[in-house]
């Protein structure tokens, strides 16, 4: 156990599926898991261990921003013995052809932030997923017709809709680097599972964009993402 998860050791799975909203991993315990049981409560940031076809798998949720998702992923990692986690989010889509609710898989992710610094006086701003589980999750995609748009990403450290000047921000990233989209959590989760030598990766799904006038519904976001649901499932199903 830890200042922020009661589960003991046994009670988390090898591999963990993260969503941001805590409401958004009881959706899917509840509608994806069978025989599953709720295993954190702290905070409100719940995990449920249970089975999805007949793997076992924990479903947690992270919160929202680096501090936050730095925290639970470190000590699942670090603590739980963890091996491989797919983040699930949504992001704000950053190029014309993403429509809402086409789903993203980070490649490399770019911050801003000083998280890496911080955690391990490493300046180090730039990252990457595990390419490992990427390929099981493209593989995966390709075999259950899910299309997803694989790519670089950036990782800020304020919800990118709120920014005075978002294109100020843009013209900071590094040359080329041409991000698909913006979240808030994939850089600390990468930069952990590289420091802690374990697997990471985070699938999103557009839910804005500045080129387009519909934003996704508070609904919407928890429950309108099964598609990304089903893919880091079924993913989960192929991970070694």
């Amino acid at each position: 156990m830890t200042p922020h998860n009661e589960a003991k050791k046994e009670d988390i799975a090898n591999i963990v599926i993260m969503p941001g909203d805590p409401l958004r991993a009881k959706y899917i315990a509840e509608n994806f898991l069978e025989d599953y049981s709720l295993v954190n409560s702290v905070r409100g940031m719940y995990a449920y261990t249970g089975y999805y076809k007949g793997k076992r798998l924990t479903v947690m949720a992270h919160g929202m921003g680096m501090p936050s998702v730095g925290i639970y992923t470190y000590e699942l990692f670090k603590i739980y013995d963890v091996e491989a986690i797919i983040r699930i989010g949504s992001c704000g889509g950053y190029t014309k052809d993403l429509n809402l609710f086409d789903i993203i898989l980070s490649e490399n992710c770019f911050s801003e932030g000083n998280y890496a610094l911080t955690l391990n006086n490493d300046n180090c701003h730039l990252v990457s997923s595990s390419k490992e589980l990427n390929d099981v999750i493209e593989s995966t995609a390709n075999s259950i017709d899910v299309n997803i748009h694989k790519g670089n990403t950036v990782c800020t450290d304020c919800f990118d809709l709120y920014m005075t000047d978002v294109n100020k921000f843009l013209e900071r990233i590094p040359k080329d680097f041409n991000p698909l989209g913006a979240e808030m959590e994939a850089f600390a989760l990468f930069y952990n599972a590289k420091l802690l030598n374990k697997k990471a990766a985070c699938l999103m799904s557009v839910v804005d964009s500045k080129y387009i006038d519909k934003v996704a519904t508070t609904e919407e976001r928890q429950t309108g993402l099964n598609n990304m649901i089903k893919l880091s499932l079924e993913s989960a199903l192929n991970i070694q």
